[in-house]
């Protein structure tokens, strides 16, 4: 008998008939002899349908009441499922994620787990029960409610499966596995049979919207075996683990998109060191994630720095840079909200000069401008203009025939 971990997103626990579809899932795993414990999201649009109603309310939203608030959506999925589950005859036990033992930082909104300490849950398991968690939440050191972030329920699982010694860690969302692009963008995409936590955690940074990159981190670091699997059909999905040294790489796995980030340019900054670093520690004091830097050729003694930081971000950094522009020297700050980026990812990159130069032909051949550029081993991504994302994405699939048999 062996313990695996199931997360449900939204979509999967969209209504009653789907909360039913799910407890009957849980019910025929455990008939196969596994022990199961269940991490569950809001229903549907109901943490969407929370916020706004936060807003309709009023404009200052504390960021401990918004975490309180946000949480209320997992606790009636938990409940509602374990509802289902005794109907099927299965004893099943509801948890927020303070009981069952998700401890986390005192950062609210976008918390990070510190502790998993999940006595309640191996108690219920010895009693042949199917612990279900709301995902998504936890308490902090300072004792109050908390939130990981959207997508925070995958951290969830992945961090009770890491702390339980689960076998695998199945994340069941509205789709078959991870793609070779965006199914809604290239209809001839193809799931991936099998992805490298590597390839996965660049997908999952370069706009891949399957999983949450912090649920690959934590994955990768506590080994913990992934399955990305389609709740409607119930078929095999996408294995995520480590790489196999033996295993064949394709050249590139995967074409990513993304449209949730702008661009934030400081003009005229002196071309001396510590600069960078006055700026991007201010930005970092105020917990704001940065990606893509490009830094200019200096000029007279003057460079242009651009970065890209998530859209909903953007006041915010654009507050901090204007704040500490005149002790950077400086001339000023601009941004644009009109850009998205566009990746391929692929453990054969490593391997096969030429990936780079193809993707540039491709893009201008197309017609499409790259504004600013960034590479691992195992990624490229291009800046382009927001509007030209789609086409890029097909072109690319296209050029590097992602669509065909592997």
């Amino acid at each position: 008998m062996g313990l695996v971990v199931h997360k449900y997103g939204g979509t999967s626990l969209g209504d009653a008939d789907r909360i039913r579809a799910v407890a009957d899932h849980i019910a025929r795993t455990r008939r196969t002899g596994d022990d199961v414990v269940v991490v569950v999201s809001a229903m549907g649009k109901t943490t969407d349908d929370l916020l706004r109603l936060a807003n309709d309310v009023s404009s200052v939203h504390p960021p401990r009441e918004l975490d309180m608030l946000a949480t209320v959506g997992e606790r009636i999925s938990m409940a509602l499922l374990c509802m289902a589950l005794a109907d099927r005859g299965v004893q099943a036990t509801s948890f927020t994620g303070s009981q069952a033992g998700i401890i986390t930082d005192t950062d609210h909104t976008r918390a990070k787990i510190v502790d998993v300490r999940p006595d309640r849950l191996l108690a219920a398991l010895a009693l042949g029960q199917v612990p279900v968690v709301a995902g998504f939440q936890g308490v902090s050191t300072d004792r109050d409610v908390t939130t990981l972030g959207r997508g925070g329920s995958d951290v969830t699982a992945v961090a009770l499966a890491a702390a339980l010694g689960a076998s695998v860690c199945e994340i069941y969302t509205d789709v078959t596995g991870v793609f070779s692009a965006d199914p809604r963008v290239v209809p001839s995409a193809r799931r991936l049979p099998k992805v490298s936590f590597d390839e996965m955690l660049e997908i999952a940074a370069s706009g891949g919207r399957v999983l949450m990159l912090r649920s690959v981190e934590y994955a990768k670091t506590h080994s913990v075996r992934l399955h990305v699997r389609s709740s409607f059909t119930w078929e095999p999905g996408t294995w995520i683990a480590e790489e196999e040294p033996a295993m064949e790489q394709a050249i590139v796995s995967a074409v990513t998109d993304d449209t949730s980030e702008a661009k934030v340019t400081v003009q005229g900054v002196p071309d001396r060191p510590g600069i960078a670093a006055q700026l991007f520690g201010t930005i970092a004091e105020r917990s704001i994630n940065v990606d893509m830097i490009v830094q200019n050729t200096s000029d007279a003694g003057l460079t242009d720095i651009s970065f890209t930081v998530a859209r909903e971000d953007l006041a915010a950094t654009m507050a901090v840079c204007r704040e500490v522009a005149p002790a950077l020297g400086a001339a000023g700050v601009s941004s644009d909200d009109g850009i998205g980026r566009v990746s391929l990812v692929g453990a054969g990159m490593k391997s096969h000069p030429g990936v780079t130069a193809r993707m540039f032909r491709t893009l201008a051949e197309a017609g499409i401008n790259i504004e600013m550029i960034s590479t691992s081993s195992i990624r490229i991504s291009c800046v382009i203009r927001a509007d030209r994302v789609e086409e890029a994405v097909r072109s690319l699939h296209g050029a590097f025939e992602l669509g065909a048999a592997s």
